[in-house]
């Protein structure tokens, strides 16, 4: 007996419902996450290692000139040597100093929107400093004002703002953001000509789902993706080659088939008329009819050309057809009429299957159409195909749909034909990028839903 371990995800939710779903997010993400990571790491270690430091060697020269103003001052309080100060201090140290008597220190002040400086100059002062001070970083854009309380008045300094901060770092910001900018804008664009080719592939192998054909799709990008498309392309030339010979097969039974038909046929005509030869006549018709099957299956839809189909109009003459047959349709049409590029001749043929189905087993069949509008704005068209027949029991409607299927219920005993309605009409819908799903019909019995996209 073998042990089975719980599956533990090594990322949590939130992070995998954040992380982008598509192939060209995800390699954008992880290109630019790194560098990002980067260009900030080395940030923090240039503010933290680097400017701070330059700096704070800054703002401790800067107040240590101011000490020395307040302590020449302080041991000569007179206005002499306080114009001697001044002239000093502008001369030698570019200190521009006043003194403001029987002034005191400002209590408010403004807040700077980068701290670090602040941090900076007032670590200086309490640390050199034992007088009372005031600063201010954000009054002049080019200059520190810093005041300190002496005996009689306010001393107060204004200082070039390189003297107390580096302030070239922004140029250094400047250069990493540039830096990342042209990076992610080179990585931006190599990735998008990878995705492209994969993107590509996709539409091309979607066109051929629907049975388009794309000339003018070439493998190109990476060496996997020019891999990956020399693979489809030999994938599409063996299925265009099986569904080729196994049309051709086909069409060759039938035609061998048709012509010991014709003579059965001829001969019945001919032979006395009696209920024996009527039987055998049914029975004609009916092999003739199975052969038709047979041929339709296996020819598909592919050879209809993709049009622009009108669904009210494709309903009213599918309506008329119904109708001349000997059956009575009620149709409900679109209000807003809507355009589909589709095989107007299959979509025909897989709603003329589904109606028939449903008269061969109802006395009711009702064909209806709408426009549901989902979440992600996307439009679908659904046509219902409602009887009031037996119905499909829900656990034999996949099985109801594949080919050749004949279900022991009342509704799909195929007294005639040979399993292929609802098979053929199945891979029509697909052909348009649409499925078809069997459920329960308002009117009691089976709702055939074809639901298609609507560009």
């Amino acid at each position: 007996m073998r042990l089975r371990l719980p599956k533990i995800s090594l990322w949590p939710k939130f992070i995998k419902r954040s992380i982008p779903k598509t192939l060209w997010g995800r390699a954008l993400l992880i290109i630019v996450l790194p560098i990002g990571l980067m260009q900030f790491a080395v940030t923090w270690a240039f503010f933290d290692m680097h400017w701070e430091t330059v700096t704070a060697r800054l703002s401790e020269g800067l107040v240590g000139d101011i000490v020395w103003a307040v302590d020449a001052y302080e041991a000569d309080p007179t206005t002499q040597n306080m114009t001697r100060i001044s002239e000093q201090a502008q001369k030698a140290m570019q200190l521009s100093i006043v003194y403001q008597p029987h002034k005191t220190l400002p209590e408010g002040k403004r807040p700077n929107p980068w701290a670090a400086l602040d941090r900076s100059l007032k670590r200086a002062l309490q640390t050199q400093l034992d007088d009372p001070f005031w600063f201010d970083t954000t009054r002049y854009a080019g200059a520190v004002d810093i005041r300190v309380q002496v005996d009689g008045g306010v001393m107060r300094v204004i200082a070039p703002r390189e003297r107390a901060f580096a302030t070239r770092a922004h140029i250094f910001i400047l250069w990493m953001g540039g830096a990342t900018f042209i990076l992610t804008t080179i990585s931006i664009l190599f990735i998008r000509n990878q995705v492209r080719a994969i993107e590509r592939l996709s539409h091309a192998a979607e066109a051929f789902g629907k049975g388009e054909d794309d000339p003018g799709f070439k493998p190109y990008g990476a060496a996997e993706v020019r891999a990956a498309a020399h693979a489809f392309l030999k994938m599409k030339a063996r299925i265009q080659r099986h569904i080729e010979q196994r049309t051709t097969l086909l069409a060759s039974v039938s035609h061998d088939l048709r012509t010991p038909l014709t003579r059965l046929k001829l001969e019945l005509a001919m032979a006395p008329q009696d209920t024996a030869t009527e039987r055998m006549k049914q029975d004609v018709s009916e092999m003739a009819y199975m052969i038709d099957e047979y041929l339709a299956f296996a020819r598909g839809e592919m050879q209809d050309t993709q049009d622009d189909v009108s669904i009210n109009s494709l309903l009213t003459t599918l309506n008329d057809s119904i109708e001349r047959s000997g059956h009575k349709l009620a149709v409900s049409l679109l209000g807003e009429d809507v355009t589909l590029s589709a095989r107007e001749m299959g979509l025909q043929r897989a709603l003329t299957n589904l109606i028939m189905n449903g008269f061969h087993h109802a006395k009711t069949v009702a064909v209806s159409a709408e426009i549901e509008t989902r979440a992600n704005t996307t439009r679908v068209l659904h046509i219902y195909v409602d009887d009031d027949g037996p119905g499909i029991a829900p656990d034999k409607r996949d099985d109801a749909m594949k080919a050749f299927s004949r279900l022991d219920a009342a509704r799909n005993q195929n007294i005639k034909g040979v399993g292929l309605g609802l098979s053929i009409a199945q891979d029509i819908i697909r052909g348009h990028g649409g499925e078809l799903v069997l459920d329960q019909s308002p009117l009691g019995g089976l709702r055939a839903d074809i639901r298609l996209p609507v560009a």
